[in-house]
């Protein structure tokens, strides 16, 4: 039976796998996905490893040769692969392109030259791009409209998540090969044909999986999907992002993040075989990149949250070149793999800020086409940054540093290509920094040291609040307003200045979002309305009211501030209270009264003491009300050292007595005894 005026629990909405003819799909491209990392870690693997007789520099062009073959169809056949899906059927499309997949990748240990791998890479790669236009245009027509972007979050899941995983696989099944290879004899020193197989029979199960989704309409029912070539894009994107000093800045520093891990990727191969691994150590450096990439996406801003995130982003890229340059120059491949991680989290920090940063500065109209501009430019500078790394590291070759007869040191064509991607990187880091700095003057490095701690740096020279900030909290009906204006009272008879102000409403527009917020007419305002309405309310008052009394020396005594959203609109609205104090926080610029009073009075006594009609806080059912009261509580536990609980049922005189008694601990000056008439009895005002 449901408390009488609790709001009914919501059933919890299934995810969207929960769609048969969807969950199908994504099975199939998680099985794609991973069969398409594996293929990527398998060619280049089999590449050097067939060119390993002929020499440094012929194996580096080997490699080199194979991204060629695997980016150019992107650049040469896109529209006309996006053409193909908007007119034939999409399951007989996708079904074939996995059977070709599969023949395409099997027939390469089965003929086993390096002319077949890169026809045969060229080959895959067109189909590819058959296989994911008509993909693309499935997913809208298997999944409710309202769904589409939880369905394209888990695609992108995914396309990158299974990075990781296949570099494992490949790491596994090189250590398999060379164990099976006792027992068959065709894998004895073809380290790689084992994850071929099992590369092939992913395709193969994908095919398998395709064919039996009958849901997918045929051509002329979903959406289009034909796009105008990669580097038309390119070209009519820079018009729109060009002239914007903060987007161009984003887009650079992106660019070189994704260069400085492609440089890796490149020359990944050879370098490892340099320093002594073979295949398997090969598919670990290369599941190091996404892992670092993954850890930094989550784990950067959260760790670095007071740092300003145009200073974080410029400086992650910095990091991660001079990252990529230690790579370079250190021949130990453990200590390698372990700044692989580094740089990946780096490049991973820098992506997810600028691609939050360009969601939130675009305007809606561009964010679009910036965005479609960024991935076209992405795939044209992995293309070139791939295909360039082996090519530049082949041409220089081997060098070796020598005293008397013996090498002290050894730098070849990898670690140049390397040296000068991290040189690059830490340059393009810098630009994209000075493009965007918001807080100049400010040292870095102390700013850095700073949000470590996590604390927010405040230069000396800035100008420092002299007053005190006490705010006052409870539950409506506590008694709170009558208890702010006693101690206002009582503190400008001890001889201070005293700003008394309240929340929402001390400031103009706080006057009209007041109306809004507590008027019972807006009684269907929604959840996260109220809280940024509140959070609006309140970055005025800051601004407005609150920091400028504060520098004059002043006492600000509040009725209500951010500790109130998180009772009433995270405990009581049921809102996630990240999302109350993130945007609290910003709005406030982090400002924390010196000392929060809360008035615990139970909600059957305060909503007892209003008179007249409710307002819209007000009108809630008790167990809201109880909620938020609860939330109060929790709160002044968590920081005893910031909070006074008083009890709201004691007459009023003790209350503001005991009130005064805590103040006095707090205030920045002795306080002479107050007068006799300092807590005399005020008539209550209504909370």
């Amino acid at each position: 039976m449901t408390t009488p005026g609790r709001n009914t629990a919501r059933r919890k909405p299934p995810t969207v796998l929960a769609y048969a003819p969807f969950r199908k799909l994504w099975t199939a491209m998680s099985v794609c996905s991973l069969g398409d990392w594996l293929n990527l870690l398998a060619l280049t693997a089999l590449a050097g490893n067939l060119t390993m007789d002929a020499g440094y520099q012929a194996q580096s062009l080997a490699i080199g040769g194979v991204f060629v073959a695997k980016m150019l169809p992107a650049i040469v056949l896109g529209p006309l692969a996006g053409a193909f899906a908007d007119r034939f059927d999409r399951r007989l499309t996708m079904f074939f392109c996995d059977l070709l997949r599969f023949a395409l990748v099997l027939s390469i240990p089965l003929v086993g030259s390096y002319q077949w791998v890169i026809i045969a890479t060229f080959l895959v790669e067109c189909v590819n791009l058959f296989w994911v236009p008509a993909k693309d245009a499935t997913v809208p027509n298997l999944v409710p409209k309202e769904r589409l972007e939880e369905a394209n979050q888990l695609n992108l899941l995914v396309t990158y998540g299974t990075a990781p995983v296949a570099a494992l696989l490949f790491a596994v099944l090189s250590v398999a090969n060379d164990l099976l290879s006792r027992l068959v004899p065709f894998l004895a020193q073809r380290e790689t044909y084992l994850a071929l197989f099992i590369n092939a029979l992913a395709y193969l199960i994908s095919a398998v999986i395709i064919f039996s989704l009958k849901e997918i309409p045929k051509a002329g029912s979903g959406v289009a999907t034909s796009t105008p070539s990669v580097l038309r894009q390119i070209f009519e994107g820079w018009r729109f992002v060009g002239g914007n000093r903060l987007t161009r800045g984003l887009i650079i520093g992106m660019l070189g993040a994704f260069a400085a891990g492609g440089a890796v990727v490149g020359v990944a191969k050879i370098y490892v075989n340099a320093l002594g691994g073979g295949d398997a150590a090969y598919g670990v450096v290369f599941g190091a990149v996404f892992v670092g990439m993954a850890s930094g996406m989550f784990f950067g801003p959260r760790l670095m949250r007071e740092l300003s995130r145009r200073r974080l982003f410029g400086l992650a890229i910095v990091v991660a070149g001079l990252v990529l340059a230690a790579i370079a120059l250190i021949h130990n491949l453990v200590i390698v793999v372990l700044l692989t991680v580094l740089l990946g989290a780096c490049a991973g920090i820098a992506w997810i800020i600028g691609y939050t940063m360009i969601g939130l500065e675009v305007d809606d109209g561009l964010r679009g086409r910036t965005f479609s501009f960024l991935q076209s430019l992405a795939r044209v500078t992995l293309l070139l940054v791939v295909a360039v790394a082996p090519t530049v590291a082949g041409l220089f070759g081997e060098r070796e540093i020598k005293m008397g007869q013996e090498t002290v040191y050894r730098f070849d064509g990898s670690n140049l290509v390397l040296v000068i991607g991290g040189l690059l990187a830490a340059i393009v880091g810098i630009v994209a920094l000075r493009q965007m700095d918001d807080r100049k003057g400010v040292p870095i490095v102390a700013d850095l040291i700073a949000a470590v701690r996590g604390e927010r740096f405040v230069p000396e020279t800035a100008e420092q609040a002299r007053g005190m900030f006490i705010a006052f909290e409870g539950g409506e009906g506590s008694g709170k307003t009558t208890q702010s204006r006693l101690l206002a009272i009582w503190l400008r008879d001890q001889g201070y200045d005293v700003v008394q102000t309240r929340e929402p409403g001390s400031t103009k527009v706080g006057m009209r979002l007041r109306a809004i917020l507590l008027d019972a007419v807006h009684q269907g305002l929604s959840a996260r309305s109220e809280a940024l309405l509140y959070a609006a309310d309140r970055a005025e008052h800051v601004e407005k009211v609150i920091r400028p009394a504060l520098y004059r020396g002043s006492m600000v005594i509040s009725d209500r501030y951010v500790d109130s959203s998180l009772a009433y609109q995270g405990a009581g609205r049921a809102l996630d209270p990240g999302d109350v104090t993130r945007i609290n926080s910003w709005a406030t610029g982090g400002l924390v009264p010196d000392l929060t009073v809360l008035i615990d009075t139970p909600p059957s006594v305060g909503l007892a003491r209003l008179g007249g009609a409710a307002d819209r806080i007000e009108s809630e059912p008790l167990e809201f009300h109880e909620r938020v009261r609860r939330e109060f509580r929790a709160l002044a536990a968590a920081e005893p050292e910031r909070y006074v609980v008083i009890d709201g049922t004691l007459p009023q005189e003790e209350i503001a007595r005991l009130i005064q008694d805590r103040v006095r601990e707090v205030l920045p000056d002795p306080v002479p005894q107050e007068s006799e008439d300092a807590t005399g009895t005020i008539p209550a005002i209504r909370d």
